[in-house]
Order: C-alpha cells, then sequence, then structure tokens
C-alpha cells in the first residue's frame, strides 16, 4: 500500500525556473557615436551570450555535486548567494556568475550537510567524563583517577558513553572496577545508549540500596555470580542519579555550545535532539541568538511530560527560527537492547520468558498517544522491541482513523527489529515514518547477538524492508556513536563491529543511504522545501569530503573525513 501523504518525499521536486535578467541594447545612431564613446560608464562583464554576469557570495567549481533531488543529479559546480542555493550545474554557470570567495574543490565532493533526525547533545559538567571512546576498563580507571585529582575526594563523578563492546576485556566495568580508582567518590557512568548504567560501592551507600532493596518497577539491580551487588542497574539508573548535585548553568551552556559546534566536525549541519525539558529550550535560545557562533540548526524534542509549559513555549516562539525550532512530542513506549528492555513478541535467548517491558501500562501509553495527537502534535515514538512496535503502530492507526490528520508525519525512532509484514502495511497506509539507526548493527552487535537468534537477529535494524513497503525511513546516529558514516556502511554492507554480516537483504545501496541521512531527515521536520538536498531556493547546507561516498570501497567508508562544512553558505568548518 502507498502512504498517504500530501507529499511523498522520495518524489519531491523543487521549481527551478529563476528568470533571467533582460538586457535591452541601447545601440547609438552612427550620428551619435562618437559622443557615445565619449560619454560611457564602465560596463559590468558580460558572459559569451551578451548577459551581465552576476556577482554571488559563494562558487563551488571543479567538484562532485551530490545535488540529492529527485534525479539524484550529479554537477560539478554550485552557485551561492545570501545563504541560499541559486543554481547547481556544469562549469558553463561560471560565465554567468563572478565571486569574491571561489572555491576550487579539485574533484573532491560536495554534498548536502548530513541532518542527524534523532541523536541527544547535552551540557556536561565538570565532574563529568566522556567515556565513547574508552578501549579498556583500565582507561576507565585511569580517567577516574585524574579526574578525582581534578575535583577532589568525595565529589560526585559521572560519565557516559562506555560500551562493553568496545573495551578489550571484553566485559561490563563492575562496582569493583570503580572502586578501585575512586572508592572515596561516588561515581556512576551510563553505558552508551542510555538503558543502563555502573555505580560504585559507595554512589549505592548514598542511594541506601542494599540486597535488602526492592527491585524498581519497569528496573534490574543486578547482582552477580556471588550474589552480591555487582554495581549495574539496568533502566532505572536515576535511583542514584538523581542524587547527583545540580550543576552550574555557566558550566552546563558552556559544555552545550562545545558540543553542538562538534557536529560541524562530523557534516553534521541539522539534528533533532531527541528528548530535553521545555527549560532547556533558554539555553538553546541563549546560543542560538548569537548568530556569531558556527552552529548546526536544531529542532527540539520534549517530553509530554509538562503539557501547558510545552504549549507556552509553543505559544511564545511560534514555528521558531531557521535555526532553532520546537520538534515533535518524544514517547518512550519501551526500553533498549543494552538491558535488554526492548517489549519483543517473544522471549529473549536464554532469559526465560522475559520479553521486556512497556515503559508504562498499555492502557496509559494508547491514552498519552491520543492525548498527545489530539493536542495537533507531531509524534516521535521511541520504540525498539517488534511487541511495542505493533503497539503503537496499532494504537496510531485506531488514533488517525478516529481523528484523522491530513500529513500528520508521526514517525517510530529506532525500529531496531522488524515487526510482521501487517504492522507494515499499517505504517505505509497511515503513512507512519521511521527513523532509523543503522549503525546500532555495527555498535550493538554484541547486544543483538546475546538475546536474540535466528530469523530476529538477522533482521535487526530493518531498513530495506519497510522502504519496500512505501515507508519512509530517515538515518540518523542517536548516540551510538553520533556520527553518519558509521550509520552509511552498516547500512549498505550490513556489518556488525566482527565483520559478520547480518540480513543482506536489508541493505541499502549508497544514494538511498545518503537520502536518508539528508532529504528524508528534513522531511520529518517538515523542512523538506528548506534543505536536505543542494536545489535552488534552499539552504546552503554543505559539506565536503575527503572521497566519494558512491564509488569507494565499502570497507573504507568510515575513513572518510569531512574537509569542510558550510551552514547558510558560511564556513564553519576546516579540517585544515
Amino acid at each position: 500500500m502507498e502512504p498517504r501523504m500530501t507529499t511523498h518525499p522520495l518524489n519531491l521536486t523543487l521549481a527551478q525556473s529563476f528568470s533571467k535578467n533582460r538586457i535591452v541594447l541601447l545601440l547609438c545612431a552612427s550620428f551619435f557615436l562618437g559622443a557615445c564613446d565619449q560619454g560611457a560608464r564602465p560596463t559590468q562583464p558580460s558572459s559569451s551570450q551578451g548577459s551581465p554576469v552576476k556577482t554571488v557570495d559563494l562558487i563551488l567549481t571543479n567538484g562532485k555535486v551530490l545535488t540529492v533531488d529527485n534525479k539524484f543529479s550529479i554537477h560539478s559546480t554550485v552557485i551561492v548567494d545570501a545563504g541560499l542555493i541559486v543554481e547547481t550545474g556544469t562549469a558553463a554557470l561560471l560565465e554567468n556568475y563572478q565571486s569574491d570567495n571561489t572555491i576550487n574543490l579539485d574533484g573532491k565532493t560536495l554534498m548536502p550537510g548530513f541532518i542527524d533526525s534523532h541523536t541527544h547533545i547535552r551540557g556536561r559538567p565538570q565532574r563529568y567524563i566522556e567515556l565513547s571512546e574508552v578501549t579498556s576498563i583500565a582507561e576507565i580507571q585511569d580517567l577516574i583517577r585524574a579526574k578525582v585529582k581534578e575535583i577532589g575526594e568525595g565529589e560526585w563523578i559521572t560519565g557516559y558513553g562506555w560500551s562493553e563492546d568496545e573495551l578489550n576485556e571484553g566485559r561490563r566495568p563492575l562496582k569493583s572496577d570503580l572502586d578501585l580508582a575512586a572508592p572515596l567518590n561516588p561515581v556512576t557512568f551510563t553505558r552508551a545508549g542510555g538503558h543502563s548504567a555502573v555505580v560504585n560501592t559507595l554512589a549505592l551507600q548514598l542511594a541506601q540500596i542494599s540486597l535488602e532493596t526492592e527491585q524498581p518497577e519497569g528496573g534490574i539491580i543486578e547482582r552477580g555470580e556471588d550474589g552480591e551487588l555487582n554495581g549495574i542497574i539496568r533502566e532505572r539508573q536515576e535511583i542514584v542519579g538523581k542524587l547527583v548535585p545540580d550543576s552550574t548553568y555557566e558550566e552546563i551552556i558552556s559544555s552545550l555550545e562545545i558540543n553542538l559546534n562538534a557536529l560541524l566536525k562530523k557534516g553534521i549541519t541539522s539534528i533533532t535532539d531527541a528528548s530535553k525539558k521545555p527549560d532547556e529550550y533558554l539555553m538553546f535560545e541563549e546560543l542560538y541568538d548569537n548568530p556569531e557562533l558556527p552552529l548546526p540548526r536544531a529542532a527540539i524534542q520534549f517530553q509530554w511530560s509538562d503539557p501547558a509549559a510545552i504549549n507556552n513555549l509553543k505559544d511564545r516562539v511560534g514555528g521558531g527560527t531557521d535555526m532553532l525550532k520546537i520538534g515533535p512530542i518524544k514517547v518512550f513506549a519501551d526500553g533498549g537492547f543494552t538491558g535488554p528492555a526492548a517489549y519483543t513478541l517473544e522471549p529473549y535467548v536464554d532469559q526465560g520468558e522475559y520479553r521486556g517491558y512497556l515503559n508504562m501500562p498499555e492502557s496509559e501509553l494508547v491514552a498519552l498517544l491520543n492525548e498527545i495527537h489530539d493536542a495537533g502534535w507531531q509524534m516521535g515514538i521511541h520504540a525498539i522491541g517488534d511487541a511495542a512496535i505493533v503497539l503503537v503502530v496499532n494504537t496510531l492507526a485506531d488514533t488517525l482513523e478516529r481523528n484523522p490528520r491530513v500529513d500528520h508525519r508521526h514517525y517510530l525512532n529506532h525500529f531496531s527489529m522488524r515487526p510482521p509484514e501487517l504492522t507494515m502495511e499499517l505504517m505505509a497506509e497511515h503513512a507512519i515514518h521511521i527513523t532509523q539507526q543503522p549503525n546500532f548493527t555495527y555498535t550493538l552487535e554484541g547486544r543483538y547477538v546475546e538475546n536474540l537468534d535466528g530469523w530476529r537477529l538477522q533482521h535487526n535494524n530493518p531498513i530495506r524492508s519497510p522502504m519496500d513497503h512505501g515507508i519512509t525511513v530517515a538515518i540518523s546516529s542517536d548516540i551510538l556513536p553520533i556520527g553518519p558514516l558509521v550509520g552509511l556502511y552498516a547500512a549498505v554492507t550490513r556489518k556488525g563491529m566482527t565483520g559478520a554480516v547480518y540480513g543482506p537483504d536489508e541493505a541499502i545501496t549508497m544514494t538511498e543511504a545518503i537520502r536518508g541521512y539528508t532529504l528524508l531527515g528534513a522531511y520529518l521536520n517538515f523542512e523538506e522545501d528548506s534543505k536536505g538536498s543542494l536545489e535552488p531556493g534552499k539552504f546552503a547546507d554543505m559539506i565536503v569530503l575527503s572521497d566519494d561516498l558512491l564509488t569507494i570501497d565499502p570497507e573504507q567508508i568510515m575513513d572518510v573525513s569531512i574537509e569542510q562544512t558550510f551552514v547558510h553558505g558560511k564556513l564553519v568548518y576546516t579540517n585544515e
């Protein structure tokens, strides 16, 4: 079935007819020729056809320009003025335009900037340690010891981003590992993905967690093989995290600026931040009110915990600006695979009848989705397990039949398990979209292998099958890691970190993957007419790559570097 939408993003077109200046040639009669010669003013340069050459802000030429238009046209030259694409085409355009800022691309690839339609960007306090690049538990311990020297004994130490799949020891860090490095500092480190954490003994004591503590609803306080607490808390790590003191506004906003700016180095020119509180929007506003700061465009999602605050903010900011706006409402249907806590139709491997769980009772979830839809908001719904996907899709289908809305653009975040065919047919019929993270196939390979098997394992993070059903599938990073190149690699190769291939029938082409990371990300936010492709009238958000993604050996995709990033026609990052 075809999705019912006003315009399908794969068939988007943009009128590209720009009227050319007419020139009236005033010919001097031979009787006045001498006088005309004597009084002539300096003339504007003209093209070989006699048309005046127009001066513009920026020209990029002699490259391979991937426009990502409807035909995925490839040109050599881009003309930019006032932050917008004027025209793309061959080098013949240089006869009609001139600029003091002309860049010779030397054959390199230019394409639209990546639009990361699901990610999380945070400001961090001084106590924080970034763990996304660590490769061993020993390295984690060294970082802890250095942080203790920096902030002193007794202070909380927090961190994010570790994954046992990335550690040389091949296991999770445990309470005992943290105790060796910081016995006198409470420590809590959240795993990549955000669905579990490891804490040390002092943190457990401060949270009054012991062997007698009841399991939190929807979460697990783990015990090791010896029956003792091992420091791992799944899905409800906030029972410790809530004890961490608030950070100062100054350190958070300074860190937020740094982390937003760092996205430009990755070629990301637009993001959807997938879970914030309404009061955090003020911090983003403060940064984006300064036009001199090099930042990506941002749409901010809120959870529906305070509808009045969200609606008041919406009344104040309206549609926002070209750089900052309110995005869809975020709803969490289930957990993730790092627990595992994703809600599945069949039990996990070697875990009895355990199938994960919903983030709230089913009746509450159904009521919440209906409430948000009826309030007129678009939704981006976290649904990872196949049972959660089925429930959410069935609910949305019923909601849309009860209260139809043209071009609602509700979508599922993640879609990490392939659901039944009927579910995908319903998604296509009701135009329910997806923002998918193929990089999970690579970075979460160990979690999938441990918890899934057979057909379910092979079809983790499906892309081809929903696309073949007519479902719009954008591609995004989440936080595993933030960076499109891993996602592009996994989308076209279906390989995990070990090199194993999972469900090659779910692979897509590089052109499809690029479109998913650009134009379709714009589509999810109703912005396909202003960005996502290099077409006349759209924002000149562009990146220059070291290699050609269309011809490179797929095994080298993750080695491609971003050489330049432009936002609104302005160079905001260069690797020189």
